[in-house]
């Protein structure tokens, strides 16, 4: 959202109106015309080759333009009756006709990544294999709340005075295959706070301050923005943001960008080449419930979607979510069942069994 976002402000930069309400249709085309002239970098690193933004791209950016405009609407930031100027460019009829596709993994190469990983690599990327979680999400699961190994369950949730949020923000309870339980009770080592995921060469001994629980940590951050404010003007809401992410950096949790980097060094060493970012695993998980069967309401909530016409509940599936309930035990049996098979639990096993053994 922030790069399709800037994409816009630096337009402005060039093309300067004095207000929202100034900036019309016709300068939202003129906007469609100039992300048309831009090359960018794949997977934004500066280093990267550029190359033309494809259409999927310049779409993603009008709808996000689009919904920029549709909240200054409600919010009243725009003059009245004001129109959207990018509701004038029928946004969801592009045509996409350039698409970087998604390239899944074959069995064979889901061996060989996993193959590749070093015993801090291995944990992570299973649990994305196997779980379908949000690499965002992954950074953000906290000891003891978010992981019970016991029940079997990792929960995705949001945390609002941490400075986190799912990305819909639709919380959900994820079962475990036994195969990763046994796997995160090795990578743990009887570690029962803190992140699940930590930065390598990370020891508790840097801490000066309870990790014991996410409220405890809430308590961190609400002590940190009373000292900020005793020497200071209050805190605005980017700065709470800035000062809840440092506390993340303190209690030593894993980078986004850091599971990236990862991701890309261990393809490279895998031989998987054009596998440049750890959400293919998402992908992965998706297309296996669907291979396995699994109920669409089930899908739906085991990948944190929001429910098909949730907007607009008396229509199709969004209305049979309102009236239906499903229950952990269901969940659990389909996903189960859908991940039986997947080259990536006999690598666990085998990973675990070894580990047992040295």
């Amino acid at each position: 959202y922030r790069t399709a976002t800037d994409h816009l402000l630096r337009y402005l930069s060039e093309h300067p109106v004095r207000h929202a309400g100034q900036f019309t249709a016709t300068h939202a085309a003129a906007f469609v015309g100039h992300l048309r002239t831009l090359r960018v970098s794949p997977n934004g690193h500066a280093n990267t080759p550029t190359r033309p933004l494809l259409d999927k791209g310049v779409r993603y950016v009008l709808e996000c333009c689009r919904a920029l405009f549709n909240h200054a609407a409600k919010r009243r930031h725009l003059p009245p009756y004001a129109d959207n100027p990018f509701a004038a460019i029928e946004v969801d009829r592009i045509p996409i006709e350039t698409a970087r596709p998604v390239e899944l993994l074959t069995s064979e190469q889901e061996r060989a990544f996993l193959g590749a990983c070093d015993e801090w690599q291995f944990p992570v990327f299973l649990t994305l294999l196997l779980t379908g979680l949000r690499p965002g999400e992954l950074c953000h699961l906290l000891l003891p709340d978010d992981l019970d190994l016991d029940a079997g369950v990792v929960r995705v949730q949001n945390k609002t005075r941490l400075g986190w949020q799912v990305k819909t923000r639709n919380q959900r309870d994820v079962p475990l295959m036994p195969a990763l339980v046994d796997v995160l009770r090795t990578h743990l080592a009887g570690r029962a706070c803190g992140p699940v995921f930590r930065r390598r060469k990370w020891t508790d001994d840097r801490l000066g301050f309870d990790v014991s629980s996410t409220a405890a940590l809430e308590r961190e951050v609400s002590r940190r923005l009373t000292e900020q404010d005793a020497t200071r003007d209050a805190p605005d809401r980017g700065a709470r943001v800035r000062l809840a992410g440092r506390l993340w950096r303190d209690i030593g949790a894993v980078d986004e960008n850091r599971v990236r980097v990862e991701f890309i060094r261990v393809a490279r060493a895998a031989g998987l080449v054009g596998q440049t970012a750890p959400k293919v695993f998402r992908h992965q998980f998706a297309t296996a419930l669907q291979e396995g069967r699994v109920d669409p309401l089930v899908r739906n909530l085991l990948m944190g979607h929001a429910a098909a016409g949730a907007r607009a509940p008396g229509h199709g599936l969004g209305m049979t979510a309102v009236y239906t309930h499903t229950r952990p035990e269901t969940v659990r049996e389909q996903l189960l069942a859908a991940l039986a098979y997947r080259p990536a639990l006999a690598v666990a096993r085998d990973w675990f069994a070894r580990k047992n053994l040295t």
